[in-house]
């Protein structure tokens, strides 16, 4: 059964939704502000689509947003009394899926919601992934997670750790890895290579293990 966790400090509201999305035949969970939506995340986050309220006590629904991307890429249906140009963009730019002006029609709603977890499942169904034990590393959309959590990198390090596991398991020597990575033309100290491993190695956590030294080679992604 699909889920959806719906976020809004007016009880009501999230009655009306709660008796819609279930008639749909989605499991529905509320939260009550910003706060407590992103801790019903980190307790449980295979929600397949957040519905959420912009103004809310504790926490807005923007920075709420913000935080969860971080720690999972949940599609967020934002609902807001406002619906000029500026606010939405700025829901767009904090990772905002969808968004409904209020008051907003409930069936129109669902078929939001429809919408915006099947074109998910599509895209999750059609991309290009790597997955090792907790490790995952989604080349479509450029991000890597370690046990659900989104790990930040700096873009070459994401172009580094890329180029590496598409060729996994073959000795690449240094200076392949430079000229892939940083480009034909790059003149720079040869030791950048060396500290962006050593940031990847650390972003990997317990996965460090998969990025292996060759002495007086270069580098090997192991799995």
């Amino acid at each position: 059964m699909k889920k959806i966790l719906v976020v809004d400090d007016e009880e009501k509201i999230r009655s009306i939704i709660r008796k819609y999305g279930e008639f749909e035949g989605y499991e529905v969970s509320e939260a009550c502000d910003g706060m407590d939506a992103i801790l019903k995340v980190k307790e449980n986050g295979d929600y397949d689509v957040i519905i959420m309220d912009v103004m809310m006590p504790e926490l807005d629904g923007f920075s709420a947003c913000s935080e969860i991307k971080k720690i999972k890429d949940i599609p967020v249906i934002m609902l807001s009394a406002r619906g000029e140009e500026y606010d939405r963009i700025h829901g767009f730019e904090a990772g905002v899926d969808d968004y409904v002006v209020k008051p907003f029609s409930p069936k129109e709603l669902m078929m939001r919601v429809n919408v915006v977890t099947s074109r998910s499942r599509a895209e999750e169904g059609n991309a290009d992934i790597f997955r090792y034990e907790g490790l995952e590393i989604n080349f479509t959309a450029r991000t890597v997670s370690i046990d659900g959590k989104r790990v930040d990198m700096s873009p070459k390090e994401y172009e580094l750790l890329f180029y590496l596991v598409r060729n996994k398991n073959i000795a690449l020597e240094r200076e392949k890895l430079i000229t892939e990575v940083w480009g034909y033309d790059y003149y720079g100290d040869d030791r950048t290579l060396d500290t962006h491993i050593k940031l990847l190695r650390n972003s990997l956590g317990e996965y460090r293990k998969l990025l292996v030294t060759l002495r007086g080679v270069g580098y090997r992604f192991e799995a």
